[in-house]
């Protein structure tokens, strides 16, 4: 593909031929975050633009707050992957992706930078102005890939993002003692906790058997919107924050 004028006027134009059409027409109506999980900025925007890849985003967002478009808005980027939200099986059609760059786990998870993340906020109200996408469906890769993907992860600064419109987020739940499931665990209680999280987006089987898919899917949901302590076993402040989501959560 060669050059485009960028749909996001900050942006510069960094072309990848990794893309398609969006199937059968699909307006994006979520906007999906990454990390870039690679040592450096430059190396994963060379990845992200290599046809042997097969992976693009329609956005990159450097440490100092530089935004390079990928891909157009209209095409169909590949960074979503096998993944599931409230149904859509096609995230790639259903969203737009950015890339924030940043090692991720494998590089020892450091903090985002300041500069970055406004430029990520910029980013995200212009895309949801013209776009018209809720707040709330602005979501981490790991929420429409549980167990198979980790990013943004823990450290990504969701509260500050919410803080300007952007995501949905309730103060979590104190991390502390009580009642709690975890894998192994089986019963109508974790039968209701899936259908909580499966009410929330979250492609979890509602079975009563609290499995690896529960555990992966409890992880995703605390990397999200419980960071203080990620590990699989839904414990009263898990539970409590899925609750008070649930209930701010816009009806439709």
């Amino acid at each position: 593909m060669s050059g485009f004028a960028p749909d996001y006027s900050r942006a510069a134009v960094s072309p990848s031929p990794n893309f398609g059409e969006r199937r059968e027409g699909r307006a994006p109506d979520m906007i999906i975050l990454h990390y870039t999980g690679m040592p450096t900025a430059e190396a994963a925007l060379d990845w992200l633009t290599r046809p042997e890849s097969e992976v693009s985003s329609h956005y990159f967002v450097f440490e100092d707050g530089r935004v390079v478009q990928l891909v157009p808005e209209a095409a169909r980027a590949w960074h979503a992957g096998r993944s599931f939200w409230k149904g859509d099986t096609d995230i790639n059609s259903a969203s737009i992706g950015i890339e924030i760059a940043n090692p991720g786990h494998p590089g020892g998870l450091p903090d985002f930078p300041g500069a970055q993340i406004d430029a990520v906020i910029d980013l995200c109200h212009d895309i949801m102005r013209r776009r018209a996408i809720a707040p709330e469906r602005v979501l981490a890769h790991s929420d429409v890939a549980p167990v198979r993907k980790i990013d943004p992860g823990e450290k990504f600064p969701w509260s500050r993002l919410a803080g300007s419109g952007i995501g949905h987020w309730v103060e979590p739940g104190p991390v502390g003692g009580g009642r709690f499931f975890q894998q192994g665990d089986g019963g109508p209680p974790v039968e209701a906790l899936q259908a909580m999280l499966a009410l929330y987006g979250y492609d979890v089987p509602v079975s009563g058997d609290y499995c690896a898919r529960t555990k992966g899917v409890v992880d995703a949901f605390q990397r999200h919107f419980r960071p203080d302590r990620v590990d699989g076993i839904a414990d009263v402040s898990t539970i409590e924050t899925l609750h008070r989501l649930l209930r701010e959560l816009p009806q439709a």
